[in-house]
């Protein structure tokens, strides 16, 4: 649609009906009657909050939990059990226990980064569906194996989670993208500032944690052997070996973001720098971060990232000839149509003149309260309907890409090229 001579209050109502017709707005489309019988493996920081979320959800029952530290699984079980009475899930240890468990039809993965890939395989060879947390991979490598693993299981259902492919701003700002209303961009800026008393990422390691209470050998799988290493287990964000830092942990869901609106699905170049400049408290990864991404089509992608001041919050602004466009803290978008000086004079052209400035609460506005929920049951939806999710498998290798390319570049010290015909990055 056009929008260049539409007002806001008639703006507002059309984008409630594209919310609602993109099917984004919470609620489960299948009979009241029918539970879909789910399992969750790794219900660490994220994966509690992943959990506590799908306890809202409608028409969903978790069965199974699985986690390789006692404290965690202990949590999960009880947290269930008080959520939904009745209803006491089974403990598992192994993955590979909860994916032999014929009650469960699909499970909820927030496994440490470095597990995913083996955690996906072994999912997809029991015939079961995935969501799996972001970044889908470790190594841009992994993203062609587990592609590989998708074509041979057949119709599975993966939902990645990059929830902003679930919020209604973010269709709202592809849409307006796609109406012209910006104008050609060629600047995109994206941001995530943190601060915190104590150091990002530290996070605290319970009182019993050992060697008998944690399965080491589970956690590091195919990382390099070493002896039982507590920081390491409970702070893996921190580490190589684990992470790739911010450029995975958070990067990974504005680049799909950025993707996903202007309809890419990687940059021809990547450049990044930063290094250890707050939390210098032994960890690898960088504190903070800084990336320029090119694309063929014409835009560049600047991408900051910081743990020692959080005024400006997190957020995209997409700056095109016409206009500017920002989605700030995944809930407010905000539209300013461009303003052309010369001479001192406004010559602004009269159909740029006629857009009104916009701004959009994702809750008030358009009826979504949660994304993160939006984007589960996006997931729990698609299991019984069998139809794609919002973030599918190859959506989810596109995002985490161009992180690893940034990771190469910080390490490396220097641009990294992207060559999307045979999947190499090379200097």
């Amino acid at each position: 649609m056009s929008l260049d001579s539409v007002d806001r209050r008639e703006f507002l109502k059309r984008s409630a009906q594209a919310a609602a017709a993109v099917g984004l707005a919470r609620g489960s489309v299948w009979g009241a009657n029918e539970r879909l019988q789910v399992g969750f493996v790794g219900v660490g920081i994220r994966g509690d909050q992943l959990l506590r979320t799908t306890l809202r959800a409608n028409n969903v029952k978790v069965v199974a939990i699985c986690d390789a530290y006692q404290g965690y699984l202990k949590r999960g079980v009880d947290r269930v059990k008080e959520a939904d009475k009745g209803n006491t899930p089974v403990a598992y240890d192994d993955i590979r226990r909860i994916l032999e468990d014929k009650n469960v039809e699909a499970v909820v993965v927030s496994t440490p980064e470095h597990r995913h890939v083996e955690h996906v395989l072994q999912t997809l060879a029991a015939g079961k569906d995935i969501y799996i947390e972001k970044p889908l991979t470790h190594s841009i490598e992994e993203g062609a194996q587990m592609m590989k693993a998708l074509a041979k299981a057949g119709p599975r259902v993966v939902q990645v989670g990059t929830q902003r492919r679930s919020s209604v701003l973010y269709a709202k700002a592809r849409e307006m993208v796609q109406s012209g209303m910006l104008g050609k961009i060629t600047n995109v800026r994206a941001f995530w500032y943190r601060n915190s008393l104590s150091p990002q990422w530290r996070y605290p390691i319970p009182d019993d944690a050992s060697p008998q209470t944690a399965n080491w050998e589970a956690f590091l799988g195919p990382a390099p052997k070493r002896s039982w290493d507590a920081a390491r287990y409970f702070q893996w964000r921190l580490y190589w070996d684990y992470s790739g830092g911010i450029a995975t942990d958070l990067m990974t869901h504005q680049i799909d973001a950025v993707q996903m609106v202007l309809g890419e699905k990687a940059p021809d170049s990547v450049f990044a720098t930063g290094g250890l400049y707050n939390w210098n408290d032994g960890r690898e990864v960088p504190d903070t971060f800084h990336s320029i991404l090119t694309y063929k089509s014409g835009f560049i992608v600047d991408y900051t990232s910081m743990f020692a001041n959080q005024h400006y919050g997190y957020g995209e602004q997409f700056l095109g000839t016409e206009g500017t466009l920002e989605v700030m803290n995944a809930r407010t978008l905000n539209f300013y149509p461009e303003k052309f000086m010369q001479a001192g004079k406004d010559v602004t052209p009269d159909k740029v003149k006629a857009r009104p400035e916009i701004t959009l609460d994702a809750q008030k506005d358009l009826g979504q309260a949660d994304m993160v929920l939006s984007h589960l049951e996006n997931f729990y939806d698609s299991v019984k309907t069998r139809k794609p999710t919002n973030c599918p498998l190859e959506a989810g290798d596109q995002a985490a890409t161009p992180c690893h390319l940034a990771t190469l570049s910080f390490r490396q010290k220097r641009q990294i090229f992207w060559d999307p015909a045979t999947r190499k990055a090379k200097a």
